[in-house]
């Protein structure tokens, strides 16, 4: 199959499945998974599908989300690897903010048991991963509970995050870039995520690589308003030093 073809054929999978991810595409095909990524930049570049971490949407899906467990399978090592370099991060007997997220989310299970913190989460599955931490001070936000996220959101959490003084948040995104800034597909969760983002002194972005570049659907800040951003290697020296040079650290885990 010659690659027009063979792109053709993704345009209508995508189409169809609302869709397409990088594997399976290269399975289906017969074809190695960088050939399948050049199929999908070329179909970005003719605006005919959107690239997305780990696939592609059709154009107008911007507001697309896979479901939790299927993101937390993607980039496992990398997120593991984020997550063990954000440690370093943690205040002494501080206060901090985890938002809702799959890397933010490993954070939380990598804090150790003797940690003496206080934590406030609106996010279930990080709330879970800290609840038996004797030494932690686990303040869990409410709201309504979305399914895709298994986060609260809404007014009750947008009004408890703007009585929080926090020293740090351990923030998460969909999406990453210097134009664009940064980005996730529902509104309620951009809305609780500028609320985070205000809450604390010092912003630190959990993000893998394969986020950089990706917009999607509600926007609710800038690199510019992120102090750190812990990525991995997969994130170029170049595209590094073009976030530093706009005032945000980067470390690539």
């Amino acid at each position: 199959m010659y690659a027009p073809e063979r792109q053709q054929e993704i345009l209508r999978l995508a189409q169809e499945s609302g869709r397409v991810d990088v594997l399976s595409l290269a399975e289906e095909f017969q074809v190695t998974a960088e050939t399948v990524r050049r199929d999908l930049k070329a179909l970005d570049r003719a605006g005919l599908l959107r690239r997305v971490h780990g696939g592609a949407i059709p154009v107008g899906r911007l507001d697309f989300e896979p479901d939790l467990a299927e993101r937390d399978a993607l980039s496992a090592d990398e997120k593991d690897r984020i997550a063990q370099a954000a440690l370093a991060e943690l205040p002494t007997d501080g206060n901090v903010i985890v938002d809702a997220g799959t890397t933010t989310a490993r954070l939380a299970a990598a804090v150790p048991v003797d940690a003496a913190l206080t934590v406030v989460t609106h996010a279930l599955p990080v709330a879970a991963r800290l609840a038996d931490h004797p030494g932690i001070a686990l303040h869990l936000v409410g709201g309504r509970v979305r399914h895709r996220t298994r986060a609260a959101v809404d007014a009750w959490a947008l009004g408890s995050y703007a009585e929080i003084n926090a020293d740090v948040v351990f923030l998460a995104t969909n999406g990453f870039c210097p134009d664009r800034g940064l980005t996730t597909p529902d509104l309620a969760e951009a809305a609780v995520k500028r609320a985070v983002i205000r809450a604390a002194r010092r912003v630190v972005l959990l993000a893998d690589s394969g986020k950089f570049g990706q917009e999607h659907f509600a926007r609710f800040g800038d690199l510019t308003d992120v102090d750190l951003l812990i990525t991995d290697t997969g994130l170029s020296p170049d595209d590094a030093r073009s976030i530093e040079s706009r005032g945000t650290e980067v470390v690539r885990a």
